[in-house]
């Protein structure tokens, strides 16, 4: 994993290190062609330059996002906008963390992807890429 990941993760409370821990290594198992940075201040997963997957610290816990999981068509997932694509859950704690789901999740992310790699250019449209 990337060192700024592990330090992102290792400044968190006892907690919010663990399920990220539980995450990251989930991610990294489902998503091993993908390359991972600290992007807009936390942890994202991108496959050919497209983010894919991340997490950050927010008020109701540890947020997972996936920035094409409007179109999982998993109750779970949140939509939060309707401009685009995203949808995301909140963990606060590691036994709220359904394997399975998570599985499948990561598993979407790489079937359904839409263009967030070209959206200035495409002066804030998305594209469908999968």
């Amino acid at each position: 994993m990337h060192p700024d990941i592990v330090a992102y993760n290792q400044s968190l409370s006892q907690t919010d290190q663990e399920i990220c821990s539980v995450l990251s290594e989930s991610i990294e198992k489902h998503l091993p062609e993908a390359n991972e940075k600290i992007w807009h201040a936390h942890p994202v997963w991108f496959l050919d330059g497209n983010p894919i997957v991340g997490y950050s610290l927010q008020k109701q816990g540890i947020r997972l996002m996936f920035w094409s999981g409007a179109d999982f068509d998993e109750e779970d997932l949140k939509v939060r906008g309707q401009k685009f694509k995203d949808a995301s859950i909140f963990f606060t704690s590691t036994s709220e963390i359904d394997d399975i789901k998570l599985s499948r999740w990561l598993d979407k992310s790489k079937a359904i992807q839409w263009d967030y790699k070209n959206i200035v250019k495409r002066k804030g449209v998305l594209q469908r890429l999968k």
